[in-house]
């Protein structure tokens, strides 16, 4: 076999696996930050979250999923009020944290209280990410960045399918 050849199979395998130990660490993780959430005060069987939640809801709260960008009328929500988690009602987040981050998705730069959520580690999409769920029931809200204003810099990127807005 021509050394061209050899040192080309070289090149792809070795490119191949340093690709992949990423992934194959991310899949273990994933695992444990998911179990790593513990009981929570609200549970239910997959059955009654299926019939107490709209398709969409279940998406984003129990199979993590993420609505499309700006489909929420909650980013647009301007009125002051408690936004709620549309899983089990626990209040989450006040309209007094809620601003405009361009994203398309409601943004807070913190909770209500240091209580209301909790985080764990997703690296569904290959590096680690924050992900915020409710810490009554466990439903995935969103993820946390660093990029959010003063006084946290913290944005909370929330799918508003995720939440109910009760106003003031």
């Amino acid at each position: 076999m021509p050394k061209t050849m050899t040192n080309r199979r070289t090149f792809l395998g070795t490119s191949a696996l340093a690709a992949a130990i990423p992934l194959l660490g991310a899949c273990g993780s994933q695992v444990q930050a998911r179990t790593a959430k513990g009981n929570f005060r609200v549970t239910k069987t997959e059955a009654q979250w299926r019939r107490a939640l709209t398709r969409s809801e279940y998406y984003v709260l129990r199979d993590e999923g993420t609505e499309r960008a700006y489909s929420s009328p909650l980013n647009d929500e301007k009125r002051r009020g408690t936004f709620a988690c549309a899983g089990c009602g626990n209040r989450l987040y006040s309209s007094a944290h809620k601003y405009d981050s361009g994203t398309g998705w409601p943004s807070f730069w913190q909770a209500i209280d240091k209580g209301a959520v909790g985080t764990s580690t997703d690296y569904k999409i290959g590096y680690p990410r924050t992900e915020v769920h409710c810490a009554d029931c466990g439903g995935h809200l969103g993820h946390i960045f660093g990029d959010g204003p003063r006084p946290t810099g913290k944005r909370h990127c929330i799918n508003g399918v995720a939440l109910d807005f009760i106003p003031a």
